[in-house]
């Protein structure tokens, strides 16, 4: 309907609302109900001199050209009636010696489509000749479109038709004959395909002007106020934090935990079956957990696009995986389409009829309660619920019948089967998380996750300043080459705290002492022994490559628990950079042997005496407030009596590690102080 909408075709619609006795179209022969829904009307434009009828199929058709093309190319004919041509022989193939030997092109008939005469000597004497069925061919002077020049049926044709970009303009073309047919009808196990050329036929996407038809039958959600929400638990504790957040516009929420003991399909068809059995649900909206919304407006932007199904495109970051597929093999899994980067990357934007989305969707509730009230959705084969949710919705069968005329031009439809399923890259809305490899063994889980999700890593750790230490120099100088800057967020420091502390293996801030003894006995010529005995000690500490710290602290090092590579790639992605700013053409290697967090406190470890690093550069990050959570502490770099005593949470300190910039720690009066160190580039 849009696509004659857009080309101006007048329509008719005949048979809609009427139950369908016309058999099972797709494993059965059936089809006479169309027939005879079309002599009825047919009847009534008999007498009407030189009117040409466009009869066609509706549910699997599309236009890819207007009435002016349509009459030009039948005209050009030569032929009364022109039916469309097809390479399969359906259903009875042992007809095919009846048809006559073609050279090229089609050699078949297929009856979905044609263009049809109604005077005198086209309708009527068609009818007579058809029930005499005597001579019908040359009585009439009825052809076979053999090369595509009207219509294209797709079955049997899928590697014949091709998108051609011209102008900007995009128009499907069939390669074999070299011809652009002007009504494609997606017959058969064709429809996918067919759906993918209506996204950029009839000129819906454009390069210039991107989708032209996405504001067709859109609502206006001006005056809409969305308060209403459901979802599916993964953790617990954050949906309480972000229902008290939220309470004053979430009306209701169900939380169903791990108690239940439900499937993954058994709890998605529940969250979707409360939404069907609410008369006042407008809006069934699904996300999951490895999905983060950054657009506000996600929820009404979708909203208006007033489509049965649409998802917003997430994709991960700096990946091709996204929430969607853009073609589907013949097995029915994953299949690259030849628009899928471009869609994924930006390069075109629109909205796309696919055969597949997940993740992240929104189904209208009155869809849910007509077409889809089956309450079984996301159980289909040895699918997973997803997959099973799309090839339901694919495959659909609707009890109605849907036909149209079209009088110059009017069209013919049958029934409609399947729920379009739509995807908006239209505006940036977030983006997928990977959790594959989401280790849940540690107590803040997250801090691990800066090689899986490096965008939320840096969203949820990374000081919000950061950036402003390049754009606007934010860079403090309180002693002589020592640097001050904002590196981490208050959930960062608090998390690594908290993490230590959940480990609970300090190491006291002493020397450890392993002594060696060795005994050996000598043999005299007078036969007197003797026995000599060495005792060796040395300063141990195992967590150390050679075992020694020259004024240890006490710590817990990022290996211990296995934070060594993520701390290292930090030091490379948001310290180096730094560096190369401050210390100027010194380029860091981001190596760090020693990486570790220390921890003052009166009752163990106040202070820590004059010493160097063994470094070419140490950061210090402050991770908790001084006046808040200790009194005292600090900094003093001893050659240039110069003191930092109030260090800001979150914030780092940048300076040379030897020779120049010998240092101690403050004492700690009271409460307990919280340090990151790196000694880098050792």
């Amino acid at each position: 309907m849009q696509s004659a909408k857009y080309f101006n075709y007048t329509v008719k619609v005949l048979g809609q609302g009427e139950e369908w006795r016309g058999g099972d179209g797709v494993n059965t022969i059936g089809g006479g109900q169309k027939v005879r829904l079309m002599k009825e009307v047919m009847e009534h434009y008999a007498n009407q001199e030189d009117l040409v009828v466009l009869f066609t199929e509706c549910f699997d058709v599309i236009f890819a050209g207007g009435p002016e093309e349509v009459l030009r190319k039948f005209q050009k004919s030569n032929h009364k009636v022109v039916f469309a041509a097809d390479g399969i022989l359906w259903p009875d193939k042992r007809l095919a010696d009846k048809y006559p030997v073609v050279h090229i092109g089609k050699r078949y008939l297929n009856s979905g489509d044609s263009d049809i005469p109604t005077q005198e000597s086209g309708f009527k004497k068609m009818h007579s000749a058809v029930e005499t069925a005597k001579n019908w061919q040359a009585a009439i002077n009825i052809t076979l479109d053999h090369k595509c020049k009207i219509f294209q049926t797709l079955n049997g044709a899928v590697d014949e038709v091709v998108l051609k970009f011209e102008n900007g303009k995009a128009r499907a073309k069939n390669v074999f004959y070299e011809t652009l047919p002007v009504v494609i009808n997606g017959n058969g196990p064709t429809k996918i395909l067919l759906n993918y050329f209506g996204n950029y036929v009839p000129n819906a996407w454009t390069q210039d002007s991107g989708c032209t038809l996405c504001e067709m039958d859109t609502v206006d959600l001006s005056t809409l106020d969305v308060s209403g929400i459901d979802s599916e638990v993964y953790h617990e504790k954050d949906i309480k934090v972000f229902f008290d957040k939220a309470k004053h516009e979430i009306t209701t929420i169900k939380i169903v935990g791990p108690e239940e003991d439900l499937s993954q399909a058994e709890a998605r068809n529940m969250g979707m079956d409360f939404c069907r059995q609410d008369a006042n649900c407008d809006y069934y909206f699904n996300v999951d957990a490895d999905v983060v919304l950054t657009n506000p407006r996600t929820l009404k932007i979708l909203i208006e696009q007033n489509r049965k199904i649409i998802a917003p495109l997430v994709t991960r970051h700096g990946k091709l995986w996204s929430n969607f597929w853009g073609a589907l093999s013949p097995d029915g899994y994953y299949a690259r389409s030849e628009d899928y980067v471009d869609i994924v990357q930006g390069n075109r934007v629109g909205i796309w009829n696919v055969p597949y989305m997940a993740n992240v969707y929104l189904i209208k509730g009155k869809t849910l309660r007509s077409e889809m009230n089956e309450r079984n959705y996301f159980v289909r084969d040895k699918l997973d619920p997803d997959m099973a949710l799309c090839r339901n919705a694919r495959e659909m069968v609707g009890h109605t019948v849907m036909a149209c005329l079209n009088v110059f031009v009017r069209w013919l439809a049958l029934p409609v089967d399947g729920v379009f399923m739509y995807i908006s890259n239209r505006h940036e809305f977030g983006r997928l998380l990977s959790t594959a490899n989401y280790n849940i063994s540690h107590y803040h889980n997250d801090l691990w996750q800066i090689f899986e999700n490096p965008v939320d890593w840096k969203e949820k750790y990374i000081n919000r300043d950061y950036s402003k230490i390049f754009t606007e120099n934010l860079v403090e100088q309180p002693c002589p080459d020592v640097f001050w800057f904002p590196i981490f967020s208050e959930k960062a420091c608090d998390e690594l705290v908290e993490e230590m502390e959940h480990y609970g293996q300090w190491s006291g801030g002493k020397h450890h002492v392993s002594c060696l003894l060795i005994q050996r006995r000598k043999m005299c010529m007078c036969g007197l022994s003797f026995i000599s005995i060495y005792t060796g000690c040395s300063l141990k500490d195992s967590r150390i490559s050679g075992g020694y710290e020259n004024v240890p602290t006490d710590d817990i090092h990022m290996k211990q628990i296995d934070l060594e590579n993520v701390w290292l790639h930090f030091i490379r992605e948001f310290i180096a950079p730094v560096t190369l700013k401050v210390f100027a053409g010194y380029y860091t290697k981001g190596f760090a042997l020693l990486n570790f967090v220390v921890k003052y406190s009166p009752e163990r470890q106040r202070s820590l005496r004059p010493h160097h690093d063994a470094s070419t550069f140490t950061i210090n990050i402050a991770l908790n407030n001084v006046g808040e959570d200790f009194q005292g502490g600090g900094c003093k770099f001893l050659r240039y009596n110069c003191s930092i005593e109030s260090p800001r949470k979150g914030w780092s300190f940048m300076h040379p590690g030897r020779l120049t910039h010998l240092h101690e720690g403050l004492p700690v009066k009271n409460g307990t102080r919280y340090i990151a160190v790196s000694f880098i580039d050792p």
